[in-house]
């Protein structure tokens, strides 16, 4: 099995420009941190665009903050704004995707349990977890791929073999899709979110980094000699070849 993983500077700064506006916050940074670990962590095997999708939502959901945010008004006005009778918790939006209601926070405790075994998560009596960026990337993870947050509206659904659909993606988490906010200049959400998408989308690809196992060794021509050195991102490698040194300062893939 080959893993995947992104270097952090080539992704950062293919994406400054595009959707950042030329501009990154030591928050914004962190955020994307998160959702990059717990993706390398979890699921690096899925396809990459999902992952591009999720963060194309993510700075939709949260303002461009990239950070889990609570719903504005905490739920005023809904039935999921109430304090629960039983727990007396109130289970409005949390989270870089926000998850809504008791019953998905009860359900999103097991599976964050699942993932995190060694750690002791309970979303219903402690509802404020899921603005823990390691979880809330988890959720949205979990949330999008299996549909949890739309019934039937999933990653999978979108793109797929035969299909990249990334305006009607926005079915997933919403069905705004066609509708145009105030600060958008007259552009749709749908298609804002599948522009962030796109730019999402090269940074990662051009980021991407697939590390073999230790005894994977590619194919080569008869008669090369083959040695395949593992090392992390950033540590320098020297072999000498036939007397002469050939220096690698660990930031190429």
């Amino acid at each position: 099995m080959v893993d995947i993983i992104f270097d952090r500077k080539i992704y950062f700064d293919a994406i400054r420009d595009d959707p950042f506006k030329g501009r990154l916050t030591q928050k914004q940074v962190e955020g994307q941190e998160f959702i990059l670990d717990v993706w390398e962590m979890t699921r690096a095997e899925q396809d990459v665009r999902w992952l591009a999708y999720c963060l194309a939502t993510t700075i939709h959901e949260t303002a461009s903050t990239m950070q889990p945010i609570e719903e504005y008004g905490k739920g005023k006005g809904h039935a999921y704004g109430k304090p629960h009778p039983e727990t007396g918790e109130t289970y409005y939006g949390r989270g870089f995707v926000q998850i809504t209601w008791y019953e998905n926070y009860l359900k999103m405790t097991t599976i964050l349990r699942s993932m995190f075994p060694d750690k002791e998560i309970d979303l219903v009596q402690h509802p404020e977890e899921a603005l823990n960026p390691i979880y809330a990337a988890a959720i949205m993870f979990e949330g999008m791929e299996q549909g949890l947050f739309r019934s039937g509206h999933m990653l999978s659904r979108y793109f797929s073999n035969t299909r990249d659909d990334a305006y009607t993606a926005r079915e997933i988490i919403n069905g705004d899709k066609t509708k145009v906010p105030s600060w958008s200049g007259g552009v749709n959400i749908g298609t804002l979110i599948a522009k962030y998408h796109t730019a999402f989308l090269r940074a990662l690809v051009k980021a991407r980094i697939e590390i073999l196992p230790p005894d994977v060794v590619p194919p080569v021509e008869p008669g090369i000699i083959v040695v395949n050195i593992q090392a992390p991102p950033g540590i320098p490698i020297s072999v000498w070849v036939n007397g002469e040194e050939v220096h690698d300062d660990g930031n190429t893939s």
